[in-house]
């Protein structure tokens, strides 16, 4: 593989290389949408046996419109699971970390408003969003006719951006945690809980209530999920990496703690994924 930076679907998403079951369609956002949306992906499959697929998940929600369900999907702890199998097709809008709370609540977040923590694991219909529901018949005919159409794909992203225009924006507790989610999972060398204090002025203890509120995760996850996407993205390089190399650059005390975390969350070794590369 390249040496570029790799994009953040492959380095999360544990594909098998020789899967060909699906192809996905990515898009960025309107910057003025920037605070609220990350991407969109659009999967599109054709596949007569079925296929699961695996995703380290990122600290966000995702609103997914589907030809056959509508949801909220919260934030995954362990590995995000899909089980592809004929033909059909996702429209999928990967949220900032804040603004899953805002969809919940259908506006702007507060100390007292509803905690992400009941998606986290689990999903919400999207009928049962009033902030989001009308977008399900809207896309859903859009993308129908033909889900590889970029004109499609552009009017869908139209409306979505046009209805959470309505929603934002972000408050300024919203717009630190994205900027705290982004810090730590672009700064490798960041390992514990108290550099993110010291970064951004906030006692641990509130940093904990912070995040738990606004993402349902805490800030030992966000580094735990970091580690691991870095050492999925190295591994699927396939340029002989050496493990207990990559355990000393991401902060493990030695090579066995880095496999036993990976496999822990994964299900396979890091020497079994890094095989499929090769």
């Amino acid at each position: 593989m390249s040496q570029e930076a790799m994009d953040p679907v492959d380095r999360a998403h544990l594909r098998n290389p020789a899967d060909s079951s699906h192809r996905i369609h990515r898009h960025a956002p309107s910057p003025r949408l920037q605070d609220l949306i990350r991407r969109y992906w659009i999967p599109v499959w054709d596949t007569p046996t079925p296929t699961t697929q695996r995703v380290l998940q990122y600290p966000v929600c995702l609103l997914v419109i589907s030809n056959s369900y509508a949801r909220l999907v919260g934030p995954a702890r362990g590995v995000s699971t899909k089980e592809l199998f004929g033909r059909g097709w996702a429209f999928g809008v990967m949220l900032q970390p804040a603004a899953g709370t805002m969809l919940l609540t259908g506006q702007e977040s507060s100390t007292d408003a509803p905690s992400v923590q009941a998606v986290v694991d689990s999903h919400l219909e999207l009928s049962a969003l009033p902030a989001v529901r009308e977008l399900v018949p809207e896309i859903t005919q859009i993308m129908i006719t033909d889900p590889h159409s970029t004109d499609g794909h552009a009017r869908a992203i139209k409306a979505v951006e046009r209805t959470l225009s309505i929603v934002g924006p972000l408050d300024a507790e919203g717009l630190l945690v994205n900027d705290i989610v982004e810090w730590v999972e672009g700064s490798p060398e960041v390992q514990r809980v108290g550099q993110i204090t010291e970064r951004f002025g906030v006692g641990e203890r509130s940093l904990q209530r912070l995040l738990l509120r606004r993402i349902g995760l805490t800030p030992k996850w966000l580094i735990a999920r970091r580690r691991l996407h870095e050492l999925s993205e190295r591994l699927q390089r396939g340029d002989g990496v050496r493990l207990a190399d990559v355990a000393a650059d991401l902060g493990y005390t030695d090579q066995a703690h880095l496999s036993r975390d990976f496999r822990t969350v994964t299900g396979m070794t890091p020497r079994a994924f890094a095989a499929q590369f090769c």
